[in-house]
C-alpha cells in the first residue's frame, strides 16, 4: 500500500505529478475475501506497453493486499483496463478482508490450485507470504509482485511499486515545510513486516535523524486499525509534548492519528502527513485534520503488472523492478487537474 518534493505549508508550490493515470476502466469487478468477479475480455489481439496478446488467451488473478481498499480498487481498475485493451486477457480479483497473511495465504493456495496463467499479487508479509507464492511459481504460474514485495522475491517476473523509502523521506521534507522551526516527530505505522510501510518508516526516520532541528521519537504500531492508532497517538503526545508532526504511513494510521490529536486537544498544533489518497483521506485534508497527502500511482502499477505478465507468458524480456511515482496533494492544490487525477477510486 507506493515519490516527490516537499510541500509548502501555504501551498506555494504546485502539486508534483509524476506519472499518475487519470482514467479507470469501464469494466468492473467486485472483491471479497473468498473470491471476485471476472473482468471482461476481448477477442481482438492488440499491443500495449510492449506486450502483445497475439490472439492467445490468458487468465490472470489479481490477489489484493486487502479487499475494498481504495488503493487496491484503483490498481484493479488499471489491471482490468489494460487487460481489456490488450484483448484475450481475463482477470479475476480476490483479496482478504484484512491485510493479514494468515487470511491471504489460503487465497493464494486456492488460486494456485485453479492454475491461472499469471498471478498479480500484493504479498501481506515479506516472509510469511513467500511459501505459497513459491508454490505458485513452482506450478509454472507467472507471478508479478505489485505494491508490496518479499524478502526473497526470486522467481517473480517483476516487482512493481512506488519508491517507498523516498516517499518516507519526502514526507519528512513536507514536515520541514509545515514546521520549519523543528521539534519532535513521530511515525504511526501499521505493523512490522510489511515491506512498503517499513520502507516509508525507514526513509522518514533517516531523514529526521539527519536534521538537527528535529528529534525522532520513534514509531508506534496500530495493527492497521484507526482506534489503536488513536490510542498510541494520544499516549505519545502525553509522553512527548514536544511532538509537532506525525507521519502516518497509511489510511487507518492517519485517521487514528488525527483522532488522537483531537483527543489531546492539539488540533492545528500537530501536523499530520498521510500516505495515499482515498476519498476519506481527501475529506480529512479538506477538514484540516491532515495537512498533506502523498498519493501513489496504483492505476499505473496495475497496467504495468498486466504488461509484464503478458510479456513473460510470451517469453519476452521483462523488467525486474519498476518504480512508479506519486503526487503531493495539499488543500492549496487540491482542485488542480493533477491532484484530482491522483485521488483513488471507490469503483471502476
Amino acid at each position: 500500500m507506493k515519490r516527490s518534493v516537499s510541500v509548502p505549508a501555504a501551498g506555494a508550490a504546485a502539486a508534483l505529478l509524476l506519472g499518475v493515470t487519470a482514467a479507470c476502466s469501464s469494466s468492473s469487478s467486485s472483491t471479497s475475501a473468498s473470491g471476485a468477479s471476472t473482468g471482461a475480455s476481448t477477442s481482438a489481439a492488440s499491443t500495449s506497453g510492449g506486450a502483445t496478446t497475439s490472439g492467445k488467451s490468458y487468465n490472470m488473478t489479481f490477489i489484493q493486499g486487502v479487499a475494498g481498499d481504495g488503493f487496491y480498487v484503483t490498481m484493479g481498475c488499471g489491471i482490468q483496463a489494460e487487460a481489456k485493451k490488450l484483448g484475450n486477457v481475463t482477470v479475476n480479483i480476490q483479496g482478504p478482508t484484512q491485510f493479514d497473511s494468515t487470511l491471504q495465504n489460503p487465497i493464494i493456495e486456492s488460486v494456485t490450485a485453479s492454475h491461472p496463467n499469471a498471478i498479480l499479487i500484493a504479498p501481506d508479509d515479506v516472509s510469511a507470504s513467500r511459501a505459497p507464492i513459491a508454490q505458485a511459481m513452482a506450478a509454472g504460474i507467472k507471478v508479478v509482485l505489485v505494491d508490496t514485495t518479499l524478502t526473497d522475491p526470486s522467481g517473480a517476473v517483476s516487482q512493481i511499486s512506488s519508491d517507498n523509502t523516498a516517499g518516507g523521506a519526502d514526507a519528512f521534507a513536507a514536515v520541514k515545510q509545515l514546521v520549519p522551526g523543528g521539534g519532535q516527530v513521530l511515525v504511526v505505522n501499521t505493523k512490522p513486516g510489511i515491506s512498503t510501510t517499513d520502507q516509508r518508516t525507514a526513509g522518514f526516520a533517516a531523514a529526521a535523524k539527519a536534521d538537527s532541528k528535529f528529534s525522532y521519537v520513534g514509531v508506534q504500531y496500530d495493527n492497521d486499525t484507526a482506534s489503536l492508532a488513536a490510542q498510541v497517538t494520544l499516549a505519545e503526545l502525553q509522553k512527548n509534548p514536544g511532538i509537532v508532526a506525525i507521519f502516518a504511513t497509511n489510511l487507518f494510521s492517519a485517521e487514528g492519528a488525527a483522532t488522537g490529536i483531537r483527543q489531546a486537544g492539539k488540533s492545528g498544533k500537530v501536523k499530520v502527513i498521510g500516505f495515499d489518497a482515498d476519498p476519506d483521506q481527501i475529506t480529512a485534508l479538506k477538514q484540516g485534520t491532515v495537512q498533506a497527502l502523498i498519493a501513489q500511482s496504483p492505476y499505473t502499477i496495475g497496467t504495468d503488472a498486466v504488461d509484464q505478465a503478458v510479456a513473460a507468458l510470451q517469453g519476452k524480456p521483462t523488467t525486474p523492478k519498476i518504480g512508479t511515482k506519486f503526487t503531493i496533494i495539499t488543500n492549496a492544490n487540491l482542485s488542480s487537474a493533477a491532484s484530482q487525477a491522483a485521488i483513488y477510486k471507490t469503483s471502476c
